[in-house]
């Protein structure tokens, strides 16, 4: 199957070829692809290098939380891709975006503010999750409309902590 994924603003064609191979832009890796236990966390092995990550869907495009930085990843297959070129459209992300806990934790400090203007990487949340510090930081420039967290909360997974919009 063939996909058009979009991280920010590169743009990636993916072909899954088989259980243990995809191609990348023209470029053919050998992977291994796993989830990690009953959470949303994943490990990928591609050319002996290991990567995991806590994944999830939100309304229109996929969160990815990988060594502390939260990215917005829109997939599309090839049809869905000729249809929105056919009628001239791009998916467009919605205008608020709601940060969850991607695991269970505790709140340590959230440097914002309701209202701050944020830019793409800032630290929204720094949340401890098994004796780990988590920068979970914004996936794009927004203002921060609402927050639901103060310090020393604790957090279920997927809760939503800040609200962008």
């Amino acid at each position: 199957m063939k996909y058009i994924t979009t991280v920010g603003e590169k743009t990636y064609a993916i072909e899954v070829n088989d259980d243990q191979h995809v191609t990348v832009d023209g470029k053919t890796y050998e992977i291994d692809f796993l989830s990690v236990g009953d959470q949303s966390i994943y490990s990928l092995l591609i050319a002996g290098r290991s990567y995991e990550a806590h994944v999830e869907l939100t309304n229109e495009a996929w969160q990815v939380l990988h060594a502390g930085n939260l990215y917005e990843v829109i997939v599309m297959d090839d049809r869905a891709q000729r249809l929105a070129q056919a009628g001239g459209g791009t998916l467009a992300l919605s205008d608020e975006f709601s940060l969850k806990a991607p695991m269970p934790g505790l709140v340590v400090s959230s440097p914002v503010d309701i209202g701050q203007e944020v830019e793409k990487g800032d630290i929204l949340v720094i949340l401890e999750s098994m004796k780990m510090q988590n920068e979970l930081k914004a996936p794009r420039t927004n203002t921060v409309a609402s927050m639901r967290i103060k310090d020393d909360d604790s957090m279920e997974q997927n809760q939503i902590l800040v609200v962008l919009n």
